[in-house]
């Protein structure tokens, strides 16, 4: 009953009171929400970046600024006019499609990463990941800004952390639903970045691609590096992740 209120609170945040989301996400975030997203940067690899469920825009506006060649993605019809009269504002042209994460309507290895800044389950979808890991080349990397804390500061924080416990965003990645990034061909890590007194949970994946050597032994592919495997060995996604660190 409590998801179900959940799902249809950010339904409505996303559709029919999109207008409202700014407001909404820099009360429950303390002013941070855009930061927040921008953690995301830094583990970004290559120029040609995703952003899956765009949302208002900003940090397709980062992007753009700091050189990247963004594309957005989102299903929302009011969403996607707010990011576009927003960037239409401030002078940032992104392209802008309106379609769904687990078809996406782009030519195989079109970006060299893909992004989304606190996805609703859609993300864990086999569907999803397994699209995103094909739009996406050879050494593809997937960026989630999955969860954050305030950490104690302020008057408020007590209450919106008691929100997030409510609308489950205390739960960055469920125990499990790392099986769905390793069945869609992803080794992933996770990462935490401060931002002022609050802490953002990321998690981050490379694409893996299993081949064989010149020796002709197994090899797995994690992002850019190639991991070689003794015969019979079957890789995890912790063992995969941490051998790129």
């Amino acid at each position: 009953m409590r998801k179900r209120l959940v799902r249809f609170g950010l339904q409505l945040l996303y559709n029919e009171l999109a207008w409202t989301y700014d407001f909404v996400a820099g009360c429950v975030s303390l002013g941070n929400w855009k930061a927040w997203g921008r953690t995301s940067i830094r583990y970004l690899r290559g120029k040609r970046i995703l952003e899956l469920a765009h949302g208002p825009g900003h940090l397709l506006a980062a992007l753009k600024q700091a050189s990247y060649e963004p594309v957005g993605i989102d299903l929302s019809p009011r969403m996607s006019r707010q990011a576009a009269r927003g960037l239409r504002r401030a002078g940032i042209d992104v392209p802008l499609v309106r379609c769904r994460a687990e078809a996406l309507p782009f030519r195989s290895g079109a970006f060299d990463a893909a992004v989304a800044t606190f996805p609703t389950t859609f993300i864990l979808d086999p569907r999803t990941l397994r699209d995103i890991a094909r739009v996406t080349d050879r050494a593809g990397r997937l960026v989630i800004v999955a969860a954050a804390s305030l950490g104690g500061r302020g008057l408020l924080s007590k209450p919106i952390e008691a929100l997030y416990e409510v609308t489950g965003q205390s739960e960055p990645m469920p125990h499990g639903d790392e099986l769905a990034f390793v069945q869609a061909g992803w080794a992933i890590q996770t990462a935490y970045e401060a931002v002022g007194g609050s802490n953002v949970f990321l998690v981050i994946g490379d694409k893996v691609d299993r081949h064989f050597g010149s020796a002709g032994q197994p090899v797995e592919k994690v992002g850019s590096r190639d991991i070689p495997l003794t015969t019979g060995e079957k890789s995890t996604t912790k063992d995969a992740a941490s051998a790129e660190n």
